[in-house]
């Protein structure tokens, strides 16, 4: 847990060689009203609040309520950084064990994104059973939601000088000079994670506008397979790496390629289903929901199940076929008025 720790130098300057000569000192830290705030912590929170904006405007697209969506986020959010948290504490358990008060010191970093994911799909499965959703179809929302927060968020290991890989002389490398001035060269892996990012959202959102969606799910399942690629390859490169036990093995690039591989087959397998017109885009909410919210909200904008027959039809449906039986009912009853004194 040592070598984790000399990971974060909060107090070298930065340097690009490649942008020129010169080197910016950004704090780590403010203070506010007495307290030291670190701007990893306000980074992180300007992630969320841009993976926020960005969702309740695109909601719609996937046919989802904001309602839902704020309810996925009121319980998505506190305990998926409970998760990325507890991900990040179990695999560094010996030194929490020994400073069991830095446990819930997430200020200072250590939250790991894929604690933080997991933590997330269990909370929406559950929000989604509870509210008669497809699981699938809130996942291909709040996924995007996420890319935006890895890929802003990522720059609060830049502030905190951390999440960086090891020495190297590439042309993009990054200087970190200590206080007693001497210099080291590093992969800006939170810059190669945080670009890969945008390279995806920048994809997604095209592939989103476009209609290519073709089922509920597709959207996670490209997250998991572009993501875990670049993972795979950038984390082999960090200094700060979580390890499974004394073997060696990083657990986010074990993840990372077991993820890639489960997604490669799903994608494989799934467009062969579109293909033969056996899976398709479904709406979100189920039958029985999608007809209560039809009957409940008409004109709401909610997305109905195109197959259901409207409520309104059935009578029709129903006069009409009992229609040629009128005309023999009709001479009874005129019958009876004539003969009515």
């Amino acid at each position: 847990m040592t070598e984790i720790l000399e990971t974060i130098q909060r107090d070298s300057l930065i340097s690009f060689p490649f942008l020129g000569d010169w080197t910016i000192n950004p704090p780590s830290s403010v203070t506010i009203f007495g307290r030291t705030v670190y701007i990893y912590g306000i980074v992180i929170a300007i992630a969320f609040l841009l993976a926020i904006v960005w969702m309740t405007r695109n909601c719609k697209r996937f046919g989802i309520r904001e309602d839902d969506l704020y309810d996925a986020i009121i319980w998505a959010i506190p305990l998926g950084i409970i998760g990325a948290r507890l991900y990040y504490v179990l695999f560094s358990l010996d030194y929490y064990i020994a400073n069991p008060s830095k446990i819930i010191a997430v200020w200072e970093g250590g939250l790991a994104i894929y604690g933080g994911i997991i933590a997330g799909v269990i909370v929406i499965f559950f929000l989604c059973r509870h509210k008669k959703m497809r699981v699938a179809a809130m996942l291909d929302l709040v996924i995007v939601g996420v890319i935006i927060g890895q890929m802003v968020g990522r720059w609060g290991n830049f502030f905190n000088r951390e999440a960086f890989g090891s020495e190297t002389t590439v042309f993009c490398k990054m200087g970190l000079t200590s206080p007693d001035g001497n210099t080291i060269y590093v992969h800006p892996t939170f810059l190669y994670e945080s670009l890969w990012n945008l390279a995806l959202f920048i994809f997604l959102s095209i592939f989103i506008k476009k209609g290519k969606r073709k089922y509920n799910g597709q959207i996670m399942l490209i997250y998991l397979l572009v993501y875990g690629t670049g993972r795979t390859f950038i984390e082999g490169l960090r200094t700060d790496s979580l390890y499974i036990g004394g073997t060696g093995i990083r657990v986010s690039q074990l993840l990372s390629a077991v993820l890639v591989i489960f997604a490669a087959v799903l994608l494989i397998y799934n467009a062969k289903r579109v293909k033969n017109g056996i899976l398709k885009l479904e709406p979100p909410y189920y039958e029985a929901e999608a007809e209560e919210e039809a009957d409940g909200d008409k004109g709401s904008g909610e997305v109905k199940d195109p197959d259901a027959p409207a409520a309104e039809d059935v009578p029709d449906e129903t006069r009409s076929d009992d229609a040629p039986e009128d005309p023999a009912e009709e001479p009874e009853d005129s019958t009876e008025e004539e003969n009515d004194p």
